[in-house]
């Protein structure tokens, strides 16, 4: 196939709930570490000495600087400051070039070559050649502690041939390019991932910025590299980014020059407008569901499973929590995106007649089922499922359980909720829900039926394939078809800022800092 190539010339024009579940899931305690640190910045975004520096408060602050470790969930954002990926994608959710300047297949798709910009060179001054791209598969695969290794699974081997990394397939799968991105392989020197915990507390990668200073849990500080292969195009001298406050003090520390970016909540948005302040919606792949463990009594019965299904009124949850920047969605794509199903969009209506029905049929009484909704922190999507199933019979108890994530991923819970910041791999994100092996498939090792199969012709067919839509969509069909998830809503990333910064690529889900400028308040 032909090669891959995407020329730079000048600035490129190229997330917010649903990450508290995976945030808890990722939560560690680490130890105070201090690297030779950068003088923090107060006041004006810009300084006296005309330094541009992004105050950014986050709610998702990394628990893990490893990226292997931290995963691709919404922490991936601000560990994109500091590692480069093979590709990142552009406005369209198409995969572009990062670290690697081009790319191509074997004529029979089950190899790609990625061949490396010249010259290049991690935060410790190693190179970033084809070894360093192994070795970071290689870790994600093998890591004890990885939160990527189900992702990699077409990868059989790497071969490292100078700027050439060569990944020998285990399966056609033309979704690589998209795969390796921002997301699953943000790439870290491969000296200094020789000590994982090492690297968790002291990042050393080839992105943006390099890290001068880090309070686990709680603050980091970096400065620009400029070694980065895009450096020209990267206008923020220093980075200021701490663990969001409450919520309710966000905006106030906005309007008084404390941040100058922040992600928040739809609630907070309103406040935020009326303060001044710009708010940008950045599309996103973010989804909610509800998790069922069809292994587990009662919803290894189809009619109960097809109950809560019927039960559920999703557009309460958008009037309720997104504040007018959410919509309904009955799948782990919002609508629009290509892997969205059209066909798929009225399945399950909300029907309390019918769920009744269907709960007399299998045998149950009002008040026979009762629940425990398992979750980590409050969140008030619990109460809308409780008042839901409540109003069909079925007695839901919230327990919140802050160490939620080792029974959930270990497929042990039978009722819980997820929130997915999606990927940037549609197949990824199918697999991931409905595979046999899924992170967010809380009933392992179930898929349903022709599922495989319709995934598997996915990976056969190129990106830019005219029948590439049909065939993703068809997918997504099969994998509607599980009864462990209830999608109930989706709602993209919201983002306030002060003026002084300028306004970001609308990069689906990701926030890119290539062209974004910071002037006086």
């Amino acid at each position: 196939m032909p090669r891959h190539s995407t020329p730079r010339t000048g600035p490129d024009p190229r997330s917010r709930r649903g990450t508290r579940l995976r945030a808890a899931a990722l939560g560690t305690a680490l130890v105070t570490v201090l690297v030779p640190a950068l003088s923090a910045c107060g006041g004006d975004s810009a300084s006296a000495s005309g330094a541009a520096t992004l105050k950014w408060t986050s709610s998702y602050f990394p628990t893990h600087w490893d990226p292997v470790v931290g995963g691709s969930g919404a922490q991936f954002r601000e560990l994109a400051l500091v590692y480069a990926s093979l590709t990142r994608t552009d406005e369209t959710g198409k995969a572009v070039p990062d670290l690697a300047e081009s790319w191509e297949y074997n004529a029979k798709g089950d190899e790609i070559t990625f061949h490396l910009r010249s010259g290049l060179k991690f935060s410790d001054g190693e190179p970033v050649d084809a070894s360093a791209v192994k070795a970071a598969i290689e870790r994600a695969q093998k890591q004890k502690n990885s939160a990527l290794f189900g992702d990699l699974t077409s990868i059989g081997s790497v071969d490292a041939k100078g700027l050439d990394a060569v990944l020998h397939l285990t399966q056609v799968d033309y979704q690589i390019p998209q795969l390796l991105g921002e997301r699953v392989l943000q790439i870290a020197s491969p000296k200094a991932a020789k000590s994982p915990e090492k690297l968790d507390q002291n990042p050393v990668g080839a992105g943006p910025f390099t890290v001068t200073q880090i309070v686990p849990g709680t603050k980091a500080v970096l400065k620009k590299n400029p070694d980065y292969w895009d450096a020209d195009n990267i206008h923020i001298d220093n980075v200021e980014l701490t663990s969001a406050p409450d919520a309710s003090t966000v905006v106030s520390g906005l309007q008084t020059g404390v941040y100058n970016f922040a992600d928040i909540a739809p609630s907070q948005a309103d406040a935020a407008k009326k303060a001044g302040l710009d708010v940008f919606v950045q599309p996103g792949f973010n989804a909610s569901n509800i998790s069922l463990n069809v292994n587990k009594a009662p919803f290894d019965d189809d009619k109960v499973v097809d109950a809560v299904r019927y039960a559920v009124n999703r557009q309460e949850f958008v009037d309720k929590l997104t504040f007018g920047y959410g919509e309904t969605t009955n799948q782990p794509f919002p609508k629009g995106y290509v892997a969205y199903d059209p066909a798929s969009e009225d399945d399950y209506a909300y029907d309390l007649a019918k769920s009744k029905k269907l709960l007399a049929e299998a045998g149950y009484k009002s008040g026979d089922i009762k629940l425990n909704l398992v979750i980590p922190a409050e969140d008030p999507q619990a109460e809308i499922v409780q008042s839901q199933l409540g109003a069909v019979g079925i007695t839901v108890t919230i327990k919140i359980d802050k160490n939620w994530a080792t029974p959930f991923f270990a497929k042990d819970l039978t009722f819980s909720l997820y929130g997915t910041t999606g990927r940037d791999s549609a197949v990824q994100t199918l697999t991931a829900h409905f595979g046999p092996d899924g992170p967010l498939n809380l009933s392992s090792p179930y898929q349903p039926s022709g599922f495989e199969a319709a995934v598997a012709k996915v990976r056969e067919t190129p990106l830019d394939s005219p029948d590439y839509a049909t065939v993703l969509q068809s997918a997504t069909r099969a994998g509607l078809e599980s009864r462990a998830l209830v999608f109930t809503y989706s709602q993209p990333n919201l983002i306030a800022k002060s003026k002084s910064v300028s306004d970001l690529p609308k990069n689906p889900a990701h926030i890119d800092w290539t062209g974004v400028t910071i002037g006086a308040n």
